[in-house]
């Protein structure tokens, strides 16, 4: 009974992945010329097809059904293509690679492997649903953005497992490995290319709430600079333009949770409730100046984010996490505390990220620092940058956003540091 409640367990998925996938393959048909080669039942059946091919196959202790099922169904797609690019003038293949993908996934389903099969169910349907945007990102994307990405990719899957992974020297320069320096520069990287994908998914043009947020991620102190400049060429705009930097500086101390839950997860809950009150404080200013602006919101042209995947950057990246955990190591053996904390402040007024991972690295098991001291030294960081960048703002911004920024970045500060030395 359990076999059998498991295979139909296992068709239920196959067809529910073809459905799906149908389904997303007939709305993007709509209006277009021409006839879909399938549709919402020929996906369902074709998932079925894969299930139950592989449920013959595995119960014969061979392969030949499902081979034969997969020519078989690749046949069909096969002439389906022929038929629709005769008719259509049409060579695009997208639907029937989707067909095979669906029946490999009913495959899939059928031996039991639900969680992955509903996985590439999702993901292909994803793929078929953002084809407007990867368009877009496509048309965005210059030679730069492409060569940067190669020379990352070479370095992240190329480079990287081949990095020594033991630590060299004595003591304080064992701080960290080139492989884990490495691994760490993937990391920040690949985090910033999230919002920069998001960025060039959007376009050039983008209203503040955007601009912030994904700023963000890609750079908070290269959103303030942005955001902060244009204020100077349109002061009417100083308060939707103030809530843009406050998203993006919110979005920093969300970034500072990730790093150090990805790399010691046993300190986030020493370092979260100093590190969320600061950016709580951050988005409760952003939504009373949302709530107050004065005008509704408006594109902004904003092209100051670079490609976070140039090889430069993410060298220089590797250098400066490298010398700090150097030095924040020398600071706890020869100084105590209080060496660690000097070194996160001076950190912290250039980078926040650095010395995060450096931190979080450190008190891995304990066994530099502790996880206290580490919590303590990063709230100082963050404390620290955020009233850099409120400088920046004061600096470079016009007069009418110095006094909206002012009280809310000695807000966060003070929020951060309050929560996190006070309680």
């Amino acid at each position: 009974m359990s076999d059998i409640t498991e295979l139909f367990a296992g068709l239920g998925v196959a067809i529910a992945i073809g459905l799906l996938v149908g389904l997303q393959r007939e709305y993007a048909s709509h209006g277009s010329a021409g006839e879909l080669f399938a549709g919402a039942r020929t996906f369902a059946l074709i998932g079925l097809a894969g299930g139950l091919a592989t449920h013959v196959s595995t119960a014969l202790s061979s392969a030949v059904v499902f081979v034969a099922a997969l020519f078989l169904v690749g046949g069909l797609v096969l002439v389906g293509y022929h038929a629709s690019s005769i008719r259509d003038g049409d060579v695009g293949q997208t639907t029937e690679v989707a067909a095979l993908v669906v029946f490999l996934a009913g495959g899939l389903a059928a031996v039991g492997e639900l969680i992955l099969a509903a996985a590439v169910g999702v993901a292909t349907m994803t793929l078929l649903a953002i084809k407007p945007q990867t368009r877009t990102l496509a048309a965005n994307l210059d030679r730069e953005d492409v060569y940067a990405t190669v020379k990352f990719a070479v370095l992240a899957l190329l480079l990287l497992p081949i990095l020594p992974t033991e630590t060299f020297g004595p003591s304080p320069f064992d701080a960290a490995s080139p492989f884990r320096v490495g691994l760490m520069v993937v990391f920040i990287s690949g985090l910033s290319f999230v919002g920069y994908a998001l960025i060039q998914l959007v376009g050039p043009h983008r209203g503040v709430v955007l601009t912030g947020i994904l700023g963000g991620l890609v750079s908070s102190t290269a959103a303030t600079l942005t955001l902060a400049g244009q204020s100077k060429q349109s002061s009417e705009l100083a308060r939707p333009l103030a809530l843009g930097v406050l998203l993006a500086w919110a979005i920093m101390f969300g970034r500072v949770m990730i790093e150090v839950a990805v790399v010691n997860s046993a300190l986030l809950g020493e370092v979260a409730p100093a590190i969320a009150a600061g950016g709580l404080v951050g988005l409760v200013g952003a939504s009373v100046l949302w709530f107050r602006r004065d005008h509704p919101e408006r594109e902004l042209e904003t092209s100051e984010f670079s490609n976070p995947f140039r090889l430069g950057p993410a060298l220089q990246f590797g250098l400066l996490y490298g010398v700090i955990l150097i030095i924040s190591k020398a600071a706890s053996e020869y100084f105590g505390d209080a060496g660690v904390y000097v070194s996160a402040v001076a950190s912290g007024i250039a980078d926040v990220d650095a010395i995060t991972l450096s931190l979080a690295e450190l008190s891995i098991g304990e066994r530099t620092i502790t996880n206290a001291t580490a919590s303590n030294a990063i709230v100082l960081a963050a404390a620290t940058n955020t009233l850099v960048k409120g400088g920046l703002v004061l600096a470079l911004g016009s007069g009418k956003i110095r006094p909206i920024i002012l009280p809310w970045v000695l807000a966060m500060a003070g929020a951060t540091l309050a929560v996190g030395f006070l309680t």
